[in-house]
């Protein structure tokens, strides 16, 4: 697993909203799946919920630093 957040962390803004966007997809086919009765969806389900929530954070985390930094003005 830590290869896994390692992978996420290096990604940048473009790749982790790409990555939301897989995610959420696969969670609705997969929950999908879970409510027809196949019993794997469970596991696969846990591990994209806790993804998501992974680039969830580090897209809010880069959120939140970008609106820290002071914005410069240029001198004309």
């Amino acid at each position: 697993m830590p290869r896994r957040i390692e992978k996420i962390r290096e990604a940048g803004k473009d790749e982790l909203q790409a990555q939301h966007k897989e995610l959420t997809e696969q969670i609705f086919r997969l929950r999908f799946q879970l409510t027809t009765g196949q019993a794997e969806a469970l596991k696969r389900l846990r591990e994209a919920k806790k993804d998501l929530a992974r680039v969830n954070t580090l897209l809010r985390a880069q959120e939140l630093s970008a609106a820290s930094r002071p914005q410069v003005v240029g001198k004309a």
